[in-house]
């Protein structure tokens, strides 16, 4: 049988070591315990939970031992209190000895006596005094305790003040609820419920679209065979929203030029009902291929796939109804799900801000008379999002702001743009603006 701390472990200490993203390992590591007949949510518990609280968990960990010493701590070591900390202070359903002993086990099975001594000691001083105190700064105490970085919490402090931005960290702390989009070229939003209905896994109908369908019960779904058979695609309901917004119908042409691996562009494909052009870009092959294999997988077609740098593409003419830009940003708005961004220091913003600014002026050379251009991002940071647009209309004046509202849930909408705030919501953070440009 898998040792799953052992596996969780390994996958914390990679990721944590080379800056990566876990997804990857953990689908190789879910995949081997699966086939054991062994439950998978524990190990997705322990590495994602322990990625996105290693701040909180490092803090902790260098109160219950000699300042120095912990500070010349290899990370190997530091990883296995973090991890055995996670369990204690966030798995209620792991007692705490369990925890101790599990880990201490771990310790010397990998590294020696020594190592296991020293995990052990520091792990039974916290459980003999638990109190923490943090920082009484405001900005210091929430990256510590909710564990990110500080700069993020103080741009967040700002936007949303302090019992906002505490309200914010905490949903994102939470384990993800899963979102599903109904493939309605093949079937229902009621018939797919149902069938999962029959099968005891439950699926709640979005208060925000009626093509989405979230779940508690997220392994369950994504085990059963429906997947592969092509009735559903996972993707957050904000993702679906900005779809949504752009509104495209059967017949039009239409161009999605960071499409990633095409969650967005195959639902522009099912709206269309494969009637119409789509062109879906990305300059990845491996996420094209992805995308193509996806669209198989939907029964989804007349769709043109083009491996390319967006910015190269052409012939530049306005000949599309609907322009989709969902940008490259600094992804603040996913922080629930992708547990290792918040932790990705390598992110230049203004490099990034300078790539949106150029992806609109882009982007709006495609656009015909009467045309809808849309702008998205999954990111609260308003010099990403309300100011790019704010320049952008100011530069073109033959654009117009058009109210989400028009198309979307009011509550979705602020200032007639689309923006979902995660703790209010229960969405990822995504921001979107639709324009039109002038006949």
């Amino acid at each position: 049988m898998t040792d799953v701390r052992k596996e969780a472990y390994n996958i914390i200490l990679k990721t944590v070591k080379n800056n990566h993203f876990s997804d990857k390992l953990l689908a190789q590591a879910v995949k081997k315990i699966r086939d054991e007949g062994e439950d998978t949510n524990f190990l997705y518990t322990l590495v994602k939970g322990t990625i996105k609280m290693q701040k909180n968990l490092d803090f902790i960990c260098s109160l219950y031992t000699e300042k120095k010493k912990y500070e010349a701590t290899d990370l190997k070591i530091k990883v296995l209190l973090f991890l055995a900390l996670y369990q204690i202070r966030y798995c209620s359903s792991v007692p705490d000895h369990a925890a101790v002993n599990e880990m201490v086990e771990l310790s010397k099975k990998l590294y020696d006596e020594k190592i296991a001594s020293f995990v052990n000691a520091v792990l039974r001083e916290y459980l003999r005094s638990p109190e923490i105190e943090y920082p009484s700064d405001p900005a210091k105490r929430i990256a510590i305790e909710h564990s990110f970085p500080e700069y993020i919490i103080e741009n967040w402090l700002e936007e949303f003040g302090e019992e906002n931005t505490e309200y914010l960290c905490m949903y994102y702390n939470e384990v993800p609820r899963l979102h599903i989009r109904v493939n309605s070229t093949v079937t229902t939003t009621h018939k797919l419920k149902e069938y999962f209905r029959k099968r005891d896994i439950i699926l709640e109908e979005s208060p925000f679209s009626s093509k989405m369908l979230i779940s508690k019960q997220a392994s369950d779904v994504l085990a059963n065979v429906s997947f592969d058979e092509g009735y559903f695609s996972i993707q957050d309901t904000s993702s679906a929203l900005i779809v949504e917004l752009l509104n495209p119908k059967p017949g039009e042409s239409v161009i999605d030029f960071f499409a990633g691996r095409g969650g967005k562009a195959a639902y522009i494909a099912e709206l269309m009902h494969s009637n119409g052009e789509l062109i879906a870009i990305d300059k990845i092959p491996n996420k094209v291929k992805e995308m193509k294999k996806s669209f198989e997988r939907l029964s989804l077609d007349s769709t043109h796939f083009i491996t390319e740098d967006a910015f190269r593409y052409g012939p530049v003419a306005p000949a599309y109804n609907r322009v989709l830009l969902d940008v490259p940003c600094s992804g603040w708005g996913v922080f629930q799900k992708k547990s290792e961004l918040r932790w990705q220091m390598n992110q230049d913003i203004n490099s990034l801000l300078k790539i949106q600014e150029k992806a609109l002026n882009m982007g709006a050379n495609f656009v015909n008379d009467g045309g809808i251009l849309v702008y998205s991002t999954c990111t609260l940071n308003r010099s990403e999002n309300e100011e790019q647009i704010s320049k952008f209309l100011s530069r073109n004046k033959n654009f117009i702001l058009e109210n989400a509202g028009d198309y979307l849930d009011k509550t979705l909408v602020d200032n007639g743009y689309l923006k979902t705030i995660p703790y209010l919501h229960h969405l990822d953070g995504v921001f979107a603006a639709r324009m039109r440009k002038k006949s």
